[in-house]
């Protein structure tokens, strides 16, 4: 069975937005680590920790939401596979 690491990635972030939790925790790699980065300077996340104590490693999310209406600043996140309809 074939995991998509990326796609849990996202799938962990969007379930702690809907459930409204302010900080979600993720198993670490480099390309996780990466793309925590991105979304934290593009402005999607309040900050982010990563924690090398283990093994694996984890990333430490915290969410942002809107200090006026309190709702979450990403509102939709997807996988998009770039090779969809190419072949």
């Amino acid at each position: 069975m074939y995991t998509d690491p990326i796609a849990d990635y996202l799938t962990r972030i969007r379930n702690a937005v809907r459930a409204n939790h302010r900080v979600v925790e993720i198993p670490a790699s480099n390309l996780k680590k990466e793309i925590t980065k991105i979304l934290f300077e593009q402005g999607y996340v309040l900050s982010y920790k990563f924690d090398d104590s283990t093994v694996q490693g984890t990333i430490k999310i915290a969410l942002k939401y809107n200090k006026e209406t309190k709702e979450p600043v990403i509102k939709k996140i997807q996988r998009i596979n770039p090779f969809q309809g190419l072949f």
